[in-house]
């Protein structure tokens, strides 16, 4: 039986992970193993709550004050015991973390196969996304099969010098968590979301957090919020606020007490996706978001200057604008007052997946293992 252990640690990988875990789980040939380091611990055992995920191994490695190297470090000593025990005939890894970089080292180091689901994103600015950017490569380099999403991350790993028979199109997992979470007639644990009139007002969702936007970029997000706020009374601002008070000090000083802005805790992944589901359109600077919420149909203003998702861009259901109050300012005015504006991102075409990558992946490990004699067939859709 083939031996699969899948490795992740943060919140945005449980959830695009959570799908393939699943049909992991359900076919009689793979024994399926899992493994968090829960470097994001309380977000992370949430999203393991919500599909039912038991990690056989837990790292728990989550610390106060923890820096990139101390939670590498970390990762790698806890798995090296781990993965000589377990001995998985592959490994699997997400994205572009810590976790991501840290997993498939040690599989490396113990000379065990990697496959790395979401692979081939790039921005081509090494500090832009930080970490994220140089994470991602260095996996790349790591990895024997390569679970790109999209055609577009196909040719990066191609650009490379990877071999086109380790790259599969998969779409992207994200889509396929989706369909668990987002429902007809929802009804919100946070109670203060249920009593909003979403037909009356427009609510627009924010989340800003990355490393690169703290400081002087996040206070100028939050003045322009703060102006569109004061400016448009029809709106309704709902930014979750990540817990790092870095984020959350300056989040609060500029725009709490303002009646049409609403600052909450982080929200469970069920009540996010459902929550963008009802929404008018999404501010933010997050990777996810620029996935999940083109398939939802709402605009997605990228609070970045770069992204290492083009497709959605060149699609028109994203647009970058950076982190000027001005910009932002004015880009979401075009939207709240130029319904053609609006209708053009809102109706265009998802480009990330159709709700089947995790069958995909599923089916191209099988492969690449002569469990099945047939290359699956790729996702087609997408750019």
């Amino acid at each position: 039986m083939l031996k699969v252990m899948s490795i992740f640690g943060t919140r945005p990988e449980a959830i695009k992970m959570a799908p393939l875990v699943k049909a992991l789980n359900s076919d009689s040939e793979i024994d399926s193993v899992v493994c968090v380091t829960a470097q994001h611990r309380d977000m992370l055992d949430q999203v393991l709550r919500l599909f039912d995920i038991k990690p056989r191994y837990d790292l728990d490695v989550m610390k106060e004050k923890q820096t990139l190297s101390s939670i590498t470090m970390s990762v790698l000593k806890g798995l090296d015991d781990i993965l000589e025990k377990a001995k998985p005939d592959l490994i699997l890894v997400h994205g572009d973390t810590t976790t991501t970089f840290a997993g498939a080292l040690s599989a490396f180091y113990k000379k065990i196969k990697v496959g790395h689901v979401e692979a081939g994103l790039r921005s081509h600015d090494k500090w832009f996304p930080y970490p994220e950017e140089i994470n991602r490569r260095l996996t790349g380099v790591l990895t024997d099969l390569h679970f790109a999403p999209t055609k577009t991350a196909k040719g990066n790993l191609l650009s490379e010098g990877v071999d086109e028979g380790d790259i599969f199109i998969t779409g992207n997992t994200v889509i396929d968590a989706m369909k668990y979470t987002v429902k007809d007639g929802y009804i919100f644990r946070e109670e203060r979301l249920n009593k909003l009139y979403y037909d009356k007002k427009r609510v627009i969702v924010v989340t800003a957090h990355r490393r690169e936007n703290w400081g002087k970029p996040l206070e100028d997000i939050c003045n322009a919020l703060r102006n569109i706020a004061v400016d448009f009374k029809d709106t309704y601002l709902i930014y979750p606020v990540h817990k790092n008070p870095v984020v959350r000090d300056t989040v609060y000083n500029i725009l709490d007490g303002i009646d049409n802005v609403l600052l909450l805790d982080p929200l469970d992944t069920d009540e996010m996706h459902n929550l963008l589901a009802k929404c008018y359109m999404v501010m933010t600077d997050s990777g996810g978001l620029q996935e999940e919420v083109p398939a939802l149909g709402k605009p997605v203003l990228v609070l970045r200057d770069v992204t290492e998702r083009p497709e959605a861009v060149e699609a028109g259901t994203v647009k970058i604008i950076g982190t000027d109050s001005e910009s932002l300012y004015n880009e979401a005015k075009l939207l709240l007052e130029n319904k053609e504006e609006y209708n053009k991102m809102a109706n265009a075409v998802n480009p990330y997946g159709d709700g089947n990558a995790s069958e995909r992946i599923l089916k191209a490990i099988k492969y690449s293992f002569g469990v099945l004699k047939e290359r699956p067939e790729e996702y087609k859709g997408g750019r």
